[in-house]
């Protein structure tokens, strides 16, 4: 693979078998050119300069978070906690710049001192507590998780603008990202390739036990490398948030897998004592460019996860053929063949330059499709109601004649920003984004304003830039009528429980801010818990259950979804409907059949097919230069089993 410089094995002469060691030696590089070159014959919008640099920015965040891996795993450890401290150094900094007016050279500081912490913290608890990295770094996890949400109090926190511009681009077309992908790069191949530190991991890495008895400390050096490890975390964490121009509590969900990745595909074994920067740097691209590629040619968000998988079993399962062929790992830091390495990357860019080339001529004269184009970016597919708008979205879409591609952020708001820059450097007509955040989408949106592309928000508003449109219910009405609900059906006095739903999304905050609007109007009730669920069933059925046993005389329930609402009907059994009364929100389909069975008693319905057919009006009217109502509020309903009968999502 690209990540070893490796010497022949005697006897394999010959140009086939020279190629075929060219081929096993370069194995992720081999495997990026051939998915550049596919996706250029399959795309015509791959090979443009902007969607270059969009693959460039996508990848700069998991490329440094999986630098920092690097060093661990080449010493045979394993860090989880990445993704998790890059959002609570990024974190901190927005905290400590924008709530307390700190000095915001003063906050960079705090925040990677606080991933330097973090790493140290994992070091310790592995080189002196004898934990294993796994349950070390998986507890750090929980931990830096948890703490970003206590000092967030699960709400974004603006970024402070001088650091936002992380974000931005040199003489308006260079990504700043890119740059400090390339130089945590560069520094993390000095470290493992130039220094004492770099040289321990190898050795560590190789045989633990022969390091320790050779006089190597091992156990401070495992401390300098989680150090390290923590510190590149929160790089990524800050380039992160400026891209988002926000702290997320949630952000990096998730990361730390994405990196392990870069890590392995690029040729490092878990098993440690292999693994070079520039190998986990081609990694990176790798699934920056699998994303990006998949995106422009509208495969589903399902098997993306999908295809990602089986690139991972590819990359482990060529190392292994390559270390049965008889490839041989050069010893670290020695110099030989590292110029034929630099021949052999200049051989591929010009290989794959000129076949990219003459792919181009695929798409050359191809004629254009008359139908308009536009992008529906959704925060997620895991949930009912945004399946709903989806199929609202394509039904219209259909009707229309609209060539519609529809994207699933996964609640990933980093993802989401990659989506939408996608749906630019593609020239779409136009793009309907139902954000993850409302603040993280404005960087994104702005980008497509810049590029006079129209853009119509749906279920949720866009700050800090401006938008065709807003077709949206009124989450906090929303929120408030099922309060109301509840309250009048307990006669305005009783023991209520509330769902809320996942910490740092704007519809969980706006609908709990209805919440506590509409039961100010009603002293008489009392709420004896609100707790987090995370707009998930399971999730729902599990708080519910652990509340019955602290709160057993409850009296009802406000759920901020239905699948929650779901969730602890399930848990109330006999209860739900007769001495529990459970409201839920969205009007899905499983929860308007529960109000028709009696279990539910109501749910707030949005009327999400609505919301998806009236968006992709609106972005046609946007695109034929017609006039747009800025706002279209769709009204939400109480359904219950008096009226469910004749109610249509």
């Amino acid at each position: 693979m690209a990540t070893d410089t490796l010497k022949s094995t005697p006897g394999a002469g010959g140009a086939t078998s020279g190629l075929r060691r060219l081929l096993l030696d370069n194995g992720a590089l081999t495997a990026l050119i051939v998915l550049v070159v596919a996706l250029s014959a399959l795309s015509g919008d791959f090979l443009t300069t902007d969607n270059l640099l969009n693959v460039g920015v996508q990848a700069a965040v998991t490329a440094v978070l999986a630098f920092g891996v690097t060093f661990v795993i080449v010493s045979a450890g394993i860090d989880l906690s990445v993704g998790s401290v890059a959002a609570l150094s990024a974190t901190v900094l927005a905290w400590s710049a924008t709530s307390h007016g700190v000095p915001v050279v003063l906050a960079v500081v705090l925040s990677v001192a606080t991933g330097i912490v973090a790493g140290l913290v994992n070091g310790f608890l592995i080189a002196y507590g004898k934990l294993p990295p796994f349950i070390a770094t998986l507890a750090m996890l929980s931990v830096a998780r948890g703490l970003s949400l206590v000092i967030s109090g699960g709400s974004p926190i603006p970024f402070p603008d001088s650091v936002s511009h992380l974000g931005d681009t040199l003489g308006g077309w260079l990504p700043v990202p890119v740059l400090v992908m390339v130089v945590m790069g560069l520094a993390a191949a000095v470290v493992l390739g130039r220094t004492y530190i770099g040289r321990s991991m190898y050795a560590i890495g190789g045989n633990e036990e022969a390091a320790r008895l050779s006089g190597l400390r091992v156990k401070k050096q495992k401390l300098a490398i989680y150090a390290l490890s923590g510190l590149f975390a929160a790089v990524a964490g800050i380039v992160l948030a400026s891209r988002l121009s926000s702290a997320q509590p949630q952000a990096a969900d998730g990361y730390e897998l994405d990196a392990i990745a870069a890590v392995v595909i690029g040729g490092a074994s878990l098993a440690g004592g292999t693994g070079k920067a520039s190998g986990t740097l081609i990694g990176a691209l790798i699934l920056a460019v699998l994303r990006n590629g998949l995106n422009l040619l509208n495969v589903s968000a399902f098997w993306q996860q999908v295809v990602i998988g089986v690139v991972i079993a590819l990359a482990v399962l060529l190392d292994t053929v390559r270390r049965k062929a008889g490839a041989t790992p050069v010893a670290a830091g020695t110099g030989g063949g590292k110029g034929k390495q630099a021949g052999t990357y200049a051989l591929a860019a010009v290989v794959t330059v000129a076949v990219v080339g003459a792919t181009s001529f695929l798409h050359s004269g191809s004629a254009a499709s008359t139908a308009p184009r536009m992008g529906l970016s959704l925060s997620t597919l895991n949930n009912p109601f945004f399946v709903q708008i989806r199929a609202g979205a394509q039904a219209e879409a259909k009707k229309l004649g609209v060539d519609l591609t529809v994207t699933d952020a996964q609640n990933d708001a980093s993802q989401q920003a990659n989506q939408l820059q996608n749906f630019t450097s593609s020239g779409l007509g136009a793009i309907i984004v139902n954000p993850v955040d409302s603040d993280a989408a404005g960087n994104s949106v702005k980008a497509a304003d810049k590029a006079s592309i129209p853009v119509i928000a749906v279920d949720r508003g866009v700050n800090k830039a401006t938008v065709n449109a807003l077709v949206a219910s009124d989450n906090i009405a929303g929120g408030e009528l099922a309060a109301k609900t509840v309250a009048e059906k307990l006669g305005g006095k009783g023991r209520i429980v509330i769902l809320q739903g996942q910490a740092g999304t704007s519809a969980a905050r706006e609908r709990a801010e209805g919440f506590a609007r509409g039961l100010k109007a009603y002293p008489g009730i009392q709420v004896l818990a609100q707790q987090p669920a995370d707009f998930d069933r399971t999730k729902g059925l599990d708080v519910m259950s652990n509340l019955l046993q602290a709160h057993p005389d409850v009296q009802g329930v406000i759920a901020a979804n239905d699948e929650m609402a779901l969730g602890a009907v399930k848990a109330l059994g006999s209860k739900a409907g007769r001495s529990v009364q459970v409201v839920g929100f969205d009007g899905t389909p499983d929860g308007l059949t529960a109000v028709k069975g009696g279990t539910l008693y109501a749910s707030v319905a949005q009327q999400p097919s609505q919301l998806g057919r009236i968006a992709v009006d609106s972005a046609l009217r946007a695109v034929r230069g017609k006039k747009v109502e800025p706002t279209v509020k769709v009204p939400v309903k109480v359904v219950t089993k008096d009226n469910v009968a004749g109610f249509s999502g």
